[in-house]
Formats: C-alpha cells, structure tokens, sequence
C-alpha cells in the first residue's frame, strides 16, 4: 500500500513537475564506481540553468538517493555518472524499474570508465530491451535548444563521436545514456575541468533539453 501510494503520489508531481517545485536525484551506487565524481558543482548548476532558461521550479538543492531505496520515488528525474564499476543487486534492479515504469526518468553520463559496466546492469533492469541510439531527429536533441547533429562533444575519451543511446519501455524514453560525450562534467563549474564557455554552454543546453524532455515527453 505504501509502494502504491507513492506511486500515485508521484504520478501527480510528474505531471505537474514544470509548474510548481521539485527536486532532481543524483543516484547513489555500489561496485566501487565513483557515484560522487561530479557532486560539488554538476546538478547544481543544470538546475540553476534550467530555473533560468527554461523558467523550471526546481530546487537548488540535489537529493542524494540509493537506488535500491524507496525515496527514490519521490523524485521525477534521477541523474547517474561515474567512471567505474556499477553493482545493481536484483532487488536495485526491481526497485529501479519501477520507478521508471512509474513514470520517472533516469539520465546516464558515462564520466569515462563506466560503459562496460552500466549496461551489464540495466540488463537487470529491463532484460527484454536493449539500448537503442537515437536519431539526431529524435525530440531530446531538439527541445528549447536544438542539436541537429546530436549530443555535443565536451570532453575527449577514445577519439569516438559522442553517442546518445535510449531505453524505450512500451513506446516511452525512460532512460537517456550520453556516451563519449562527458555531460555531467561539461556542468561543472569552470574551475574544474578548464572547459570553455562554449562547451559549457553546449552542455548546459543539452541538458536543459533532457530535462524538458523528460517531463514534456514529446
């Protein structure tokens, strides 16, 4: 009953997440990956973009949330980066689905390292799909900001062009994968990592695009 409530409690506040306040979750992990890498600055900003350009309500505070814990239904959209190993137990796993099946929406940016591991676990998660790459013309890419040739380019791994990959759960993007492409780290405040303003700002408007997507959905 519990479960269902919050379900249903959180069913409303997707609904209603661009006209009254909400908060944004960064996911918290086991396996030793680095969940932390980008807490100081990351999030924070993106919200503090989005709450300007896009007239959001969002609380400048990120929630800390495990993914396995039954909080994680109280937040709409939930943000995962990390650069290593990534454990999901099978009841994370549950958990983590239905929250997304619920209505919620989870972000990936692999902050280099991660990509082996993530897709092993959300295997767990959803073991009837696959990670899809979208089309540049999928509606993410063209949101308040627009992205005709895909996610941008912020930091360099492997020399490979940055990949955008999805999770489509019965017609539904559920969950949006940035690869090669480091938009977690491209939020950061500038001090660390020396981007510059331009790439920040690719990056910031990327991200204000996932987040209208995820609760525009169209």
């Amino acid at each position: 009953m519990k479960l269902l409530f919050k379900i249903l409690l959180f069913s409303f506040i997707t609904f209603n997440a661009l006209a009254q306040s909400f908060q944004l979750g960064l996911l918290k992990y086991s396996g030793g990956g680095d969940w932390y890498s980008n807490l100081e600055t990351s999030l924070p900003n993106l919200i503090k973009f989005c709450n300007t350009n896009l007239k959001t309500n969002i609380n400048p505070e990120q929630a800390i949330v495990d993914v396995g814990s039954i909080e994680l239904f109280n937040y709409p959209f939930i943000h995962m980066t990390g650069h290593g190993n990534v454990i999901f137990s099978n009841a994370e796993a549950d958990n983590l689905r239905k929250y997304l099946i619920a209505g919620g929406f989870l972000h990936i940016s692999d902050n280099y390292g991660m990509d082996k591991f993530i897709r092993t676990e959300l295997k767990k998660v959803f073991p009837e799909l696959d990670l899809v790459e979208l089309p540049f013309n999928h509606p993410i890419y063209h949101q308040r900001f627009n992205f005709d040739k895909g996610l941008p380019k912020i930091h360099e791994h492997d020399n490979k062009a940055p990949q955008g990959f999805g999770i489509i759960y019965k017609g539904r993007l559920v969950c949006f994968y940035d690869y090669e492409c480091d938009l977690g780290d491209g939020w950061e405040s500038p001090d660390v990592h020396k981007d510059s303003p331009e790439a920040r700002e690719k990056a910031l408007k990327m991200g204000a695009n996932i987040i209208s997507f995820a609760f525009l959905g169209k």
